[in-house]
């Protein structure tokens, strides 16, 4: 077998080491957004490479992705822990996720299909049936509301900003639907977003969805100064 620099087998094997480098990245991604890891939490490679079932190459290298996308920082001794965003990097977050989710709501409106439209009112009735001390739950099922709302604005350019946005999202830590009132809040505003794009009414989508950001981000600043 022909195992020089530049061989079929040596690029298998490099193919390979990338592609677990990937698996490793998007599953710690992933762990991120769903709450799994929060902020200060610590990440070590032996117990990553342990959980995940590799070797410690490409947890090291999936580490290194992270690092640069600034979602940890190092730790004092070994690893990294997840990283907290400070007031001021919250602020230009929200200011951004309006932006982003207002455009996204008015491109809904112009071309989402009708079952995806559906689907996004299914999502919300769900969201608007769970108990408000159900707060983790009610986080997912927000999370699943404006990834619908994301895929029915049927722009690439689009999603891929706002997936991007969501991994700082991921930093910002305890969901604002632990705040008092919240729940009930966002109930109406995810309705008002529905109704909008549903009737093709694409500036009051945007308005509403704009909104519905600014409401969050007050929600958040109470979190932030306990």
């Amino acid at each position: 077998m022909v195992t020089a620099a530049g061989s079929p087998a040596s690029g298998a094997r490099e193919g390979n080491r990338q592609g677990l480098s990937q698996y490793v990245f998007d599953a710690l991604r992933e762990a991120l957004r769903a709450g799994q890891y929060r902020p200060g939490d610590r990440l070590r490679e032996e117990e990553v490479a342990h959980r995940l079932k590799v070797s410690r190459t490409p947890v090291r290298e999936a580490f290194s992705r992270l690092l640069a996308k600034r979602l940890v920082e190092p730790a004092s001794g070994r690893g990294l822990v997840v990283r907290r965003l400070g007031s001021a990097e919250v602020f230009e977050l929200y200011a951004m996720r309006e932006i982003l989710e207002g455009a996204a709501a008015r491109l809904s409106a112009q071309h989402g299909a009708p079952v995806e439209h559906q689907v996004l009112a299914d999502v919300a009735l769900r969201f608007a049936a769970v108990a408000p001390e159900a707060s983790d739950l009610a986080a997912d099922l927000n999370h699943r509301f404006h990834d619908t709302l994301y895929a029915s604005a049927r722009n690439h350019y689009l999603d891929a900003a706002l997936q991007e946005m969501q991994d700082a999202i991921a930093l910002l830590g305890p969901t604002t639907y632990s705040v008092p009132g919240r729940h009930a809040e966002a109930c109406r505003e995810h309705a008002a977003i529905v109704e909008a794009v549903t009737a093709r009414d694409a500036d009051v989508a945007e308005q509403v969805a704009r909104d519905h950001i600014r409401r969050s981000l007050a929600a958040r600043v109470l979190l932030l100064h306990g």
